[in-house]
């Protein structure tokens, strides 16, 4: 199972827009408290649609609460990784596999990282940014995990409008 943790996140467009992430690839979804805002903000429900009473989500009061129920692989996406993201080998279907995201304003505590320094990671970028956006980031972490399993049980064709839409539809854009 692939799992999206987030360590005490701090503004809720992100959490919705992750959580929508969540439910479109069937990721779990781990809030790790203190949250920087309400579940019943308005702001989640707005980046997260309408989907969000779909999302698959626990909330923890704390780090230790969070390992002490889950088990399983756990990575660390930090911008002090040595490693990219793509190094790694997500491939097991069986394996519960966590990506960690940190705070948007610090990450995740350097104590937490120092336990295991082997599944720290980042995703490469220029020097003229500090870090990409949390939903950015935990999106394209999921997909890589869904491309190394191939995508799993996701739908490869459009579900609502059908497989041959572009084919079948007349072209009024003129």
């Amino acid at each position: 199972m692939i799992n999206v943790v987030l360590y005490e996140p701090e503004i809720p467009g992100n959490t919705g827009n992750i959580m929508r992430t969540c439910v479109a690839t069937n990721t779990k979804l781990h809030l790790i408290k203190p949250l920087g805002f309400s579940l019943d903000e308005s702001y989640i429900k707005r980046s997260g649609a309408n989907y969000i009473h779909n999302c698959n989500y626990t909330v923890y009061e704390n780090w230790d609460d969070f390992k002490s129920k889950n088990n399983g692989t756990f990575y660390y996406l930090t911008r002090y990784g040595k490693k990219p993201h793509t190094s790694f080998d997500y491939s097991d279907k069986n394996e519960n596999i966590y990506l960690v995201f940190g705070k948007e304003s610090s990450g995740i505590p350097l104590d937490i990282l120092k336990n295991d320094l082997e599944h720290c990671l980042r995703i490469p970028m220029t020097d003229k940014v500090r870090a990409l956006n949390l939903s950015n980031c935990a999106a394209i972490m999921v997909y890589e995990v869904l491309r190394q399993q191939n995508y799993n049980d996701l739908f490869r064709v459009e579900p609502f409008k059908g497989e041959d839409y572009i084919t079948t539809k007349k072209d009024v854009s003129n």
